[in-house]
């Protein structure tokens, strides 16, 4: 490698994934239509129309009615004054709220396993018996007595896991090994102690599944030609899964896992070869992030092994209870950047399955089993829901109206197997609505409605996707060049999430009102008290409240003056009222929240503090990805 090239790699490596994929494949200049639809809306305008759609009944209030400014209560009752927006690099709470660490990049879950030393910190070898880096959505679960945690290891963070190279990035077939032991799902036990919530060392439970695990396909594209690699002829079995963003739980106490952003993984060592389209659309080209994975590792590249990138990027059902399990890459639920997967049930019994394709312009899909959920049956029946069923896609109208269009055979022109694969290609064939980067959902536990973040997208109006489709400003996307996301919500036809139509309206846009008029200031449900930009992670707790977590900008300067570090929000779905509760530390983002049986205790992930170098979280030394702890001092429930 010249020092041209190993400066670009390090370079690549300071990126985060959305830059990266900027980099290295970007948006075609020119829209495939002859003018971008410009929405000269006001704001004024855009809630008057907001509200038209929310006295429909559907609703009990405004969702843009105004809140209170940081200091009052409001009528969120969580027993807490919101917090104010700060660039301090700790986990900031409202008073009468502590919080701890529970367990942190590197901490060993065997007593085999080693201490982890900021200074030396992991081998290939100590990570193996270690927690994993850059944990991200997780769940709880409670089997015979005990609490499990499955926990989400999507990457690395270079600038502290190569902390002990110069230059951040892996050297040799170890720091590779290192990295691929570091992501993927780590299922743990854990317990309270006089000494507040830990880690149980040793549990039977305590489980790694990383880029080394073997895996089955299933769905329809099992086998399929597509799957077939020279280690995998029959392309009925991948090993291993990474870039583990969102989660989601399954009725019958199961945990999905979603493959995000896998292309950052892969490269081409042959620079003559040309990329298939197919794999472009997904972002896969000739350099990877910096992980160095193909020079160790035929399978990340695609000189070698073409087929293998088709592998990634599913949904990855795990059993927490039972370790020897085998894990399973559900294909039937399509194949792209996957957020998370929100699992409902419909008035028939139906399994729906909400999921998100997290880059700008991409869509977001719904899930329904051909068969009914039936409680207590055996592993074949749930095998069947997770194996058989329907993919759609969601077209959004410009009157609040919605549908969710089949991806079938008969409506793409594509065999069912192609359609779990390139998944992509079959949304834009039937010409779904382009959506603001589609991040976390979430169900409403209380009544039939969800909600989706949609975080940002810069190309909003001005490129199209990486499909070449249409990235118009207007519906739930009201702005060109969107730097600071909004929040959708839809409620099914009926209040049957297995209905093919539904209504939606935008719970909330953020913004700034201190700097900016009309669009860009927000919904009015925003205010000087409660600041955010880049909603990310979306969750609702016991009680219906939807906690809201970002992973935005941070620089707390300019267009994001008053918003601080990355956050965790509260709101009221029925009021529209937002309040802090939460700040993380430095150059964080917050994502994961789940809570103990008894919902005393709230768990949340602090994933990649200092991704630029400037955070010590949480021991003072090497900053290190975390899940927390966090309860009253009162012992009351908060979940």
């Amino acid at each position: 490698m010249t020092n041209r090239q190993h400066l670009d790699v390090v370079e690549l490596s300071k990126l985060t994934c959305d830059e990266f994929d900027e980099r290295v494949r970007p948006a075609p200049e020119q829209v495939g239509f002859e003018a971008v639809m410009q929405k000269a809306m006001s704001r004024r305008d855009f809630f008057k129309g907001s509200a038209m759609l929310l006295g429909s009944g559907l609703f009990a209030q405004s969702a843009f009615a105004s809140s209170q400014p940081a200091g009052e209560k409001s009528s969120v009752d969580l027993g807490f004054v919101p917090i104010e927006a700060n660039t301090n690099d700790t986990v900031s709470l409202p008073k009468g709220y502590r919080w701890k660490p529970l367990v942190s990049w590197g901490d060993a879950l065997w007593s085999g396993g080693e201490w982890f030393n900021p200074k030396t910190l992991t081998t290939a070898k100590s990570q193996g018996y270690a927690f994993g880096d850059n944990n991200d959505g997780m769940e709880s679960f409670v089997h015979q007595g005990k609490q499990l945690l499955a926990i989400n290891n999507e990457y690395i963070n270079f600038a502290s896991f190569y902390a002990n190279r110069k230059d951040h990035l892996p050297a040799g077939m170890d720091d590779v090994l290192k990295a691929q032991k570091a992501v993927g799902v780590t299922v743990v036990e854990v317990a309270e102690t006089k000494e507040g919530w830990q880690v149980v060392q040793d549990s039977p439970f305590n489980r790694k599944i990383t880029a080394q695990t073997p895996i089955e396909i299933t769905g329809p594209a099992r086998g399929h030609k597509l799957m077939q690699t020279k280690a995998d002829p029959r392309g009925i079995q991948s090993l291993g899964t990474w870039a583990n963003c969102g989660s989601g739980k399954t009725p019958w106490g199961t945990y999905l896992t979603c493959e995000e952003n896998f292309n950052t993984f892969y490269s081409c060592s042959d620079e003559s070869m040309e990329i298939s389209s197919e794999l472009k659309r997904y972002g896969v080209g000739y350099k990877d992030r910096g992980y160095a994975w193909g020079q160790f590792d035929e399978r990340f590249d695609v000189a070698k092994e073409p087929n293998e990138p088709n592998r990634s990027g599913y949904v990855v059902e795990i059993d927490p209870s039972n370790p020897n399990a085998k894990p399973k890459k559900r294909t039937a639920l399509g194949r792209f950047k996957h957020e998370n997967a929100e699992v409902t049930i419909s008035k028939n019994g139906h399994v729906v399955i909400y999921l998100g394709d997290d880059e700008r312009g991409e869509f977001l899909y719904r899930y329904v089993s051909n068969n009914v959920y039936r409680p207590g049956a055996g592993g074949d029946a749930m095998d069947d829901l997770m194996e058989n069923g329907t993919l759609s896609v969601a077209k959004f109208h410009e009157d609040g109206s919605g549908q969710w269009l089949l991806l079938t055979p008969e409506t793409t022109g594509m065999a069912l197997a192609e359609i779990c694969i390139h998944t992509r290609q079959a949304a834009s064939k039937v010409g779904a609505t382009t959506m603001d980067r589609p991040e976390w959902v979430a169900v409403n536990p209380h009544k039939a409605e969800a909600y989706c973040a949609l975080t940002n997208n810069k190309h909003r109006g001005i490129k199209p996707n990486k499909g070449g489709d249409a990235q118009p400003v207007g519906g739930p996307n009201p702005r060109e060049a969107n730097q600071y996301g909004q929040i959708v919500r839809w409620i099914p036809e009926n209040n049957d999430h297995g209905s093919e139509s539904f209504h939606w309206n935008l719970f909330v846009m953020a913004g700034n009102p201190l700097k900016h008029r009309g669009l860009k200031a927000g919904s009015q449900n925003v205010h000087s008290g409660n600041l955010f930009n880049s909603p990310d992670g979306l969750s609702f707790d016991t009680q219906g409240r939807l906690w809201i977590q970002t992973d935005g900008k941070y620089s707390n300067t300019g267009d994001f003056e008053g918003m601080g570090n990355n956050q965790m929000l509260v709101a009221d779905t029925q009021s529209g009222e937002i309040q802090r509760f939460m700040v993380g530390p430095k150059e964080c983002e917050i994502t994961g929240l789940t809570w103990s049986e008894d919902k005393k205790t709230m768990f949340v992930g602090i994933q990649h503090p200092g991704e630029k170098g400037t955070s010590n979280f949480p021991y003072g030394d090497i900053a290190r990805s975390t899940v927390i702890a966090v309860w009253r001092e009162d012992g009351k429930v908060l979940g």
